[in-house]
């Protein structure tokens, strides 16, 4: 059997998706990096440390994801890694492009992480080397055979965009043939790089896939993957004008963390000095008003406030004011459980 289910947001466990760096290798068409409103530094391990005792408490709780840029840039992922499992964090994933800098799987050991979660934007070479960079495809399947040779699990995430979207229901052989244990199809949001070319008038416009393509392929290609055994995950995006939106800033505990201090609970608000949290020597602080918790208050017909305010083209009107469906939270997903 492979129905989606909706996972849904509960205030029983945590995600913390923290930034150590934004330096990268690649310069990705899509990249979400915004080194003026994330800062250019890389944290040092006691800086990291630090912060990560702000969400001690609850570590057991606490799914942990490492990103940056390119977090095995960092020379002390190794010791980041150890430092979080000793600190008792529920699950630990590393996202990597694949090039896996400073002979990072060396230094780290299977029970360490949890997963390594790889980047690829294509079913072939072409494909992901005209988004990701040249090179990117051949190192990214290169580091997924090296990480399930040493004995890590390795989850694969998949930015579905216009310019990709043909090659989804490629993935699956794949996939299977990777080894890969956990599947992410992800919708492109129009933030960092792809924003601003949008801003001034560049072909990134058309990244997005329209809603009718994404409905048709997007469930079909998942609960294909899923028949491999492979749990595939993808977001809601769209939602009936009868079903209930939540915004998982009000009803989840998501955290996105990166080297300039801010904490944001929404990563659509990511390119905006509108973080809600902020850390400020190394104590974990609210904001002051007005920032992205306010907007989480506002109930509109549209669904995601925030959505509305930044990608107002995913929505359509049958007359003005009135919405033919509603945009979901981004963090709200379906999943369905390889079989």
């Amino acid at each position: 059997m492979t129905t989606p289910k909706t996972v849904a947001f509960s205030k029983h466990s945590t995600n913390l998706f923290f930034h150590i760096l934004t330096q990268c290798n690649l310069k990705c068409r899509h990249c979400y990096i915004n080194p003026q409103q994330h800062g250019q530094n890389a944290l040092s391990l006691a800086t990291i440390k630090a912060w990560m005792a702000a969400f001690a408490e609850n570590s057991a709780k606490t799914n942990l994801i490492l990103l940056g840029g390119e977090p095995t840039l960092h020379p002390d992922l190794s010791l980041i890694v150890k430092h979080a499992r000793n600190t008792g964090f529920g699950s630990i994933t590393v996202d990597t492009n694949g090039y896996l800098f400073h002979d990072t799987l060396a230094k780290v050991e299977p029970q360490e992480v949890d997963y390594f979660s790889f980047s690829l934007d294509g079913a072939t070479r072409k494909t992901n080397d005209s988004i990701r960079g040249d090179g990117s495809f051949d190192a990214c399947l290169a580091g997924i055979e090296k990480t399930i040779s040493r004995g890590f699990a390795a989850s694969l995430i998949y930015t579905v965009s216009s310019v990709n979207i043909h090659e989804l229901e490629k993935m699956g052989p794949l996939l299977k043939e990777l080894g890969i244990h956990r599947f992410f199809i992800q919708v492109i949001g129009l933030r960092g790089k792809a924003a601003h070319q949008q801003s001034v008038g560049a072909v990134s416009e058309r990244l997005q896939v329209p809603r009718a393509q994404w409905l048709e392929m997007i469930p079909r290609v998942a609960r294909e993957v899923a028949k491999q055994g492979i749990t595939t995950i993808y977001p809601k995006v769209f939602l009936n004008l009868d079903e209930h939106f939540e915004c998982a800033g009000l009803v989840a505990d998501n955290y996105f963390i990166f080297p300039n201090g801010r904490v944001y609970r929404c990563p659509l608000c990511e390119d905006f000095p509108i973080h809600s949290l902020q850390f400020r020597e190394n104590v974990l602080e609210k904001t002051a008003r007005f920032n992205e918790a306010d907007l989480f208050q506002l109930n509109i017909p549209e669904g995601c406030v925030m959505n509305k305010l930044v990608q107002p083209q995913n929505l359509k009107y049958a007359c003005p004011g009135k919405p033919e469906y509603k945009i979901a939270c981004c963090l709200l997903k379906e999943e369905i459980r390889g079989q």
